[in-house]
Parts: C-alpha cells; sequence; structure tokens
C-alpha cells in the first residue's frame, strides 16, 4: 500500500513539470514576434506560407553593406507552398502607417520610405486568388525617379523622391497582418501579425 502510495506522489510531482515543459514549448513555437536578423536576408514560413524580406544592391543581390550614393531596394515576397488555392489580401503594401519600406537611423530617427500609397480597391479578399506556388512580390528602389502614378496589384503609389542616404547605420522594419483563406471553408485559415526588421549600413 505504501508503495502504491509512493507511485502516486511522484506522479504528482512530475506532472507539474511535464506541463511547465509543454508551456515553453508551445511559447518557443510561436510564430508571431519580430524576425529580426544580422544576415542579408529574413527568412519565415508559417503552415506553408514562405515570407522572405531583403535589401538588394544595384547588382540585385541581397546585402546590408552599401557604398554612399549606391540606389538600393526594398525586397518583399509571399509564396503559397500549400499546393492549395488560397485568397490573400496584400495590405502589408496599402498602408502608409506599418512602416513598410520606410527607414530609421540607428538612433530610431524616422528617416522616410521612398513612395506613398494613393489609394487602393478597398474589394473583398476574393478578389486576390493566391493559387500553389504563386508569390506575391513587391520591389522598390529607394531612389524613385518615376514622376507619374503606379499600380502594384489594386495599388497606386507615387515617388516621395528620396535622396541617397548619408554615411551611416540604419534599419528598416515594419509590422503587418498577414490573411489567407482557403476557398475551402471547412480549412483553417492563416491570420497572424510578423514583424520585419533589417539593419544595415552605408560607406
Amino acid at each position: 500500500m505504501n508503495q502504491e502510495i509512493m507511485q502516486t506522489t511522484k506522479i504528482f510531482l512530475i506532472l507539474p513539470l511535464v506541463f511547465a515543459i509543454i508551456a515553453i514549448t508551445a511559447c518557443e513555437s510561436k510564430d508571431d514576434g519580430l524576425f529580426d536578423s544580422q544576415a542579408q536576408v529574413v527568412e519565415k514560413e508559417i503552415d506553408g506560407i514562405a515570407f522572405k524580406f531583403c535589401l538588394l544592391n544595384e547588382k540585385g543581390e541581397p546585402a546590408t553593406v552599401f557604398k554612399k550614393g549606391e540606389n538600393f531596394s526594398f525586397y518583399f515576397s509571399v509564396t503559397n507552398k500549400t499546393e492549395e488555392e488560397l485568397f490573400f489580401f496584400p495590405d502589408f503594401a496599402y498602408s502608409n502607417e506599418n512602416g513598410f519600406c520606410e527607414v530609421f537611423s540607428s538612433d530610431n530617427q524616422k528617416i522616410g520610405k521612398p513612395f506613398i500609397c494613393l489609394y487602393y480597391a478597398k474589394i473583398g479578399i476574393g478578389a486576390y486568388p493566391f493559387n500553389a506556388e504563386e508569390s506575391y512580390v513587391f520591389r522598390q528602389q529607394w531612389e524613385d525617379k518615376r514622376n507619374s502614378i503606379w499600380h502594384w496589384k489594386y495599388g497606386s503609389y507615387e515617388s516621395n523622391h528620396q535622396k541617397p542616404l548619408p554615411k551611416g547605420d540604419y534599419f528598416t522594419e515594419f509590422q503587418s497582418r498577414f490573411r489567407l483563406e482557403h476557398q475551402h471553408k471547412d480549412t483553417n485559415n492563416l491570420d497572424t501579425t510578423l514583424t520585419f526588421q533589417i539593419k544595415f549600413k552605408v560607406q
């Protein structure tokens, strides 16, 4: 009888430890949050949706160090690797408030962004089919010399005519909600808020 009591006591002592380990693992696997990289490319995949964020030099190569006077580009892509047909509303590119393509100095002073979103068609997510292996790619130069309005998806944009950045340390960071819906309503949708940051230098 005493042996049974001892075994029961051991189980009750071990259970809190097991629950604690499960809780820690769940926290570590949470996908929301800041993806900060000292590398040249920030990549993340969640439920078969691949995100890629980087800066490109004038050769079109990922880089975080640029020469003074060199123009660079922002590159962000979302790729459907689920082998399923989805709907994806790309509002990351339609906001002027989320920091997308915005540059800050290392002491957190806002420098600016290369464009302003003038307008986007406020239509339902069903107008944005996102097929298997399809990518939504947004690429934008820091120094945009266009004088006319241009379009991406259902958005209209205008250049802020930024000048070359002086020597110094900078970062770019943006946060956006990503909503992807399955065309089959009985499948769970992805709805998550992510933050991306890249630090870079002009020398």
